[in-house]
């Protein structure tokens, strides 16, 4: 390329970098790619840098810079194949608007295109805003999902991301990119393998949201580094004496682990670092010929624990039964020098590729399959990102990285299928395993010959067979025994979709009630109606009629007073209502034109609204009705604007004297954190209350929170207000509010 050319765009030290990452990737893609296809990019790149197509980001990146530093980590971090470095490289370009999409498949090929074409959308999501609390997050993991290669891509791009804003001005956004690293491509690196390029990136989130406490471990380490050598020397000279003794080739060495993997601990145990002992681990590759890696690593393993005692409850076989990622290794940890443990890994030179590169180093072996590991990992990410709930997306990446870092348990059919799933997997979880419709009519099952029930927690080395019923369908309590994601997300998918079910006939109700009264229902109010009696769904609205919690007649009395009354006003007009004298005891000092609501009122027909449902001491005001019934409403009423610029003529003062006497229903909203006894006890605070009943309850949990809408009965303003406070001193109430 002409140093020239990017004068204009570059920093000198920026060219220098390019020009040393060009090489770089040179060398290690010179056997990837195809004749001819440097000499095309050059071009290519070089056109597109002269255009002004490289421009730098809104953070001040490079990206031109930022993707060559993606290509080479590629390179040297994974096993890429030819069409992942063009997709990297040339992605921007056809972002842009430099290259169309039939350019890029006629000159590299239809795979090229595709996965520029998923990383094009991937970029085009985070060009939004709040793309992690909308549905853009959702559709940001389904185009990850959609091919292992793009995951991988991303995944590297975050790591040189993370390299390239160590000292950027922008705080907030250097935290927020180390966010969202921790919170997602961490696991995904976890899951895929990675592990390498994991510790890179949870290291660098820790150190770009809490500086202060990775440099003090920093600090720390790098003080103790020359006793940690000097301990790793003397716990590899002997055992490296035994193994050349066996016939071995090996390579061995010691590694400190990682910053983050030790605060981790360090909160965990709850000890401070110089209390950590295992702060370093040995690790043994072996050079093995295939159909002798696990017999030598087992001779090697023999030879470490005959020269140090080791911890059985550490021990860790990740060989007879590799890891869902692919990981083959064996751990152990045993009591060297001077009583301190060591972790000791054992690994052929193959496994260790696999422990470092993650499951796309598998392609680099002929005859080795991870085909069927990586299909049923990209399979569990497809189901609980389409069975998701659309407005929780969050709460799907979190059930997600909840599953990766859990350990596993190996469980068996009946026919001796081996089935891995985390620990703590209940008998249902293996029964949504197998398949959903499985999991759904699961009645229970048989765990090595004996009857157990689904919330049966499993073991490794179990024998299960499920149980199925025809009748059976899941229920609400499913949710607390399943621990899987997978088998979560499609209970509550089932449970959502037995509700639309269940919710049909209330609906066909609910219309032959409108139609009864001679009511012609306007889909738009409806849904008006159903946000203000506090219903979060059509579907929650629908399973309340259905279940008796909520009365037709209510909701079409809420209806009503959403309607314009306009057909009605030649009916009867206000000059046309004659407002009753007050009877002799009424508040004298009033004048005509005030309605003085309460024991005393004689001769006027009212009623209290049902869309505010006013209570003594509630600021109110009065509205004619056709039907010359005077509405009583609260002057917050959310009506009460409509009403008073519409129908100013109707509208008439009225305040209370004395008390109606009577308990009026009010409808509370409570907000809290979902623990247990919290609803007895408030229901218990409300009991205990003087002339305050509890007439009916709805509660919705999700997720840790729940909301519930109370409806009470009490006799004034006064004792709802003393309610309310009450309330909000149960222990895990967040807010009492009243509902309109």
């Amino acid at each position: 390329m002409d140093e020239s050319q990017f004068t204009e765009y570059f920093q000198n030290d920026e060219k220098e970098k390019m020009f040393e990452l060009v090489r770089r990737l040179m060398r290690h893609c010179s056997d990837l790619v195809q004749p001819g296809d440097f000499a095309d990019l050059k071009k290519t790149i070089t056109a597109g840098i002269a255009q002004g197509y490289y421009r730098r980001d809104i953070h001040g990146i490079v990206p031109a810079l930022r993707h060559l530093s993606t290509a080479v980590n590629l390179c040297e971090h994974v096993a890429p194949d030819r069409n992942m470095i063009l997709a990297i490289l040339l992605y921007n370009l056809h972002g842009r608007g430099f290259l169309s999409g039939e350019e890029i498949e006629n000159r590299w090929g239809e795979d090229v295109k595709a996965l520029i074409d998923c990383l094009v959308k991937v970029a085009d999501l985070y060009r939004r805003k709040n793309i992690r609390r909308s549905e853009n997050f959702r559709n940001l993991l389904l185009s990850l999902a959609s091919d292992l290669r793009v995951i991988v891509i991303m995944i590297v791009d975050r790591l040189t991301l993370m390299e390239t804003i160590n000292h950027h001005p922008d705080d907030d956004f250097v935290k927020e990119v180390a966010t969202e690293v921790s919170f997602l491509y961490a696991p995904l690196a976890h899951r895929l393998g990675l592990y390498s390029i994991k510790s890179s990136l949870e290291d660098m989130s820790l150190k770009y949201t809490s500086r202060e406490t990775y440099s003090v471990i920093a600090k720390k380490l790098n003080e103790t580094k020359k006793e940690r050598d000097a301990y790793i020397e003397k716990f590899i000279e002997p055992v490296k004496e035994r193994l050349e003794r066996a016939g071995l080739k090996f390579e061995i060495k010691g590694r400190t682990k990682s910053i983050h993997s030790i605060w981790n601990k360090m909160l965990k145990q709850g000890i401070d670092l110089d209390r950590i002992y295992d702060l370093f681990a040995i690790r043994i590759i072996l050079d093995s010929e295939p159909d002798k890696e696990k017999s030598d690593c087992w001779t090697a393993y023999s030879i470490v624990t005959d020269m140090y005692q080791p911890n059985p409850s550490r021990m860790k076989d990740w060989i007879s039964i590799p890891k869902s990622n692919g990981y083959e290794s064996l751990h152990i940890t045993v009591n060297g020098p001077a009583h301190r443990w060591v972790e000791v890994q054992i690994r052929t030179r193959r496994m260790d590729l696999v422990a470092e590169r993650g499951l796309a180093a598998h392609w680099k072996y002929k005859g080795v399959k991870a085909e069927d590991n990586l299909d049923a990992w990209m399979g569990n990410v497809r189901d609980i990102l389409e069975a998701a709930h659309s407005g929780e997306p969050t709460n799907s990446m979190l059930n997600l990285r909840m599953d990766v870092y859990d350990k596993e348990v190996f469980v068996f059919t009946p026919k001796g299928d081996l089935f891995r799933l985390p620990l703590g997997a209940t008998l249902l979880d293996f029964a949504f395993a197998i398949h959903s419709g499985v999991g759904c009519s699961c009645t229970g099952g048989k765990v090595n010959g004996k009857n157990q029930r689904l919330s049966y927690r499993l073991h490794s080395g179990d024998t299960v067979e499920i149980l199925t019923s025809s009748s059976q369908v899941p229920k609400q309590d499913w949710l607390s025994i399943a621990v899987t994601s997978k088998a979560r997300n499609k209970i509550r998918q089932s449970l959502n979709e037995l509700a639309n079910r269940q919710a049909e006939p209330a609906k066909e109700m609910l219309m032959r009630r409108f139609k009864n009264r001679k009511i012609e229902v306007e889909e738009a109010i409806l849904m008006k109606v159903i946000k203000k009696l506090g219903y979060k769904t059509v579907t929650d609205f629908y399973k309340e009629i259905g279940a008796g919690n909520l009365d037709a007649s209510v909701v079409i009395d809420a209806y009503q007073n959403f309607l314009t009354p306009a057909d009605s006003v030649e009916k009867v007009s206000a000059e046309e209502f004659t407002l009753q004298p007050l009877d002799e005891t009424a508040d004298q000092s009033t004048n005509n034109d005030v309605i003085v609501i309460g024991d005393n009122l004689r001769g006027v027909n009212y009623r209290l609204a049902r869309c505010c449902n006013p209570i003594y001491g509630d600021k109110v005001f009065g509205f004619i009705g056709s039907d010359g019934v005077v509405k009583i409403h609260r002057d917050d009423c959310p009506n009460s604007i409509h009403l008073r610029e519409r129908y100013p003529y109707r509208v008439i003062r009225t305040k209370w004297s004395g008390k109606i006497g009577a308990q009026l229903g009010v409808t509370l909203r409570v907000v809290g954190q979902d623990d247990i006894g919290i609803v007895t006890n408030i229901s218990s605070i409300i009991n205990k209350e003087k002339n305050t009943t509890l007439r009916s309850i709805s509660i919705d949990s999700n997720d840790g929170l729940f909301q519930g809408h109370l409806t009470v009965g009490v006799p004034d303003n006064e004792t709802l207000q003393s309610l309310i406070k009450k309330i909000k001193t149960v222990k895990g109430v967040k807010n009492v509010e009243r509902s309109r």
